[in-house]
């Protein structure tokens, strides 16, 4: 890489893969800014991941899950129904993220305690920053919606923020568990109560 400064984007303008100019509130580039900060909100959560044998394949899971983001928003960064075929291919995004989020969800599923009920975000600093990683996931997927109803990106580009919010929601509710950080269950709110 060169410089970090390109001053390219002085002017509100910034390039995709294809080498195409847009506005940088465009609809390609709002996604890849959800993107990148779901992967900034993993790397704040792995800051916090306690250093215990325990937790090392959740570091793994979410290590993993950090490059995959990139390649990700390698393929978000190149419109299929504009980009050189040898670019798309260069930048496909297969299934194979998507399978890999479901066999670990369903690994934590079986040593979690079933839910019974809606639980609020928090517990342990590490589990709140994934739920706020997931959240962010689901607002990259909003995102993409319009892309992909564009036929400019890959289904499985979709299936795999869609699937990264449950994922982030179990590897919360996982390490807090593993910590003994108890889930906040919600009440329906009824008011605030005369002193």
């Amino acid at each position: 890489m060169s410089k970090i400064y390109t001053r390219t984007g002085d002017k509100g303008q910034t390039s995709l893969f294809t080498g195409q100019r847009v506005p940088k509130n465009d609809p390609y580039i709002e996604a890849l800014g959800s993107v990148d900060e779901c992967n900034c909100a993993i790397g704040a959560a792995l800051a916090h991941l306690p250093k215990d044998p325990r937790f090392h394949k959740y570091q793994e899971q979410l290590e993993t899950i950090q490059h995959t983001l990139f390649d990700l928003g390698a393929a978000l960064a190149t419109p299929r129904s504009s980009a050189a075929d040898a670019k798309i291919k260069k930048t496909r995004f297969d299934h194979d993220g998507v399978t890999a989020l479901e066999n670990w969800m369903d690994e934590m599923e079986n040593e979690l305690p079933k839910l019974q009920s809606f639980i609020l975000p928090g517990g342990h600093t590490c589990g709140s920053l994934l739920h706020l990683a997931r959240s962010i996931s689901r607002r990259a997927e909003r995102h993409v919606v319009p892309i992909y109803n564009h036929a400019d990106v890959s289904e499985d580009v979709l299936m795999y923020l869609n699937r990264l919010s449950d994922y982030l929601f179990m590897a919360s509710r996982q390490i807090n568990h593993l910590l003994g950080a108890p889930e906040t269950i919600w009440e329906q709110h009824k008011g605030i109560k005369p002193m």
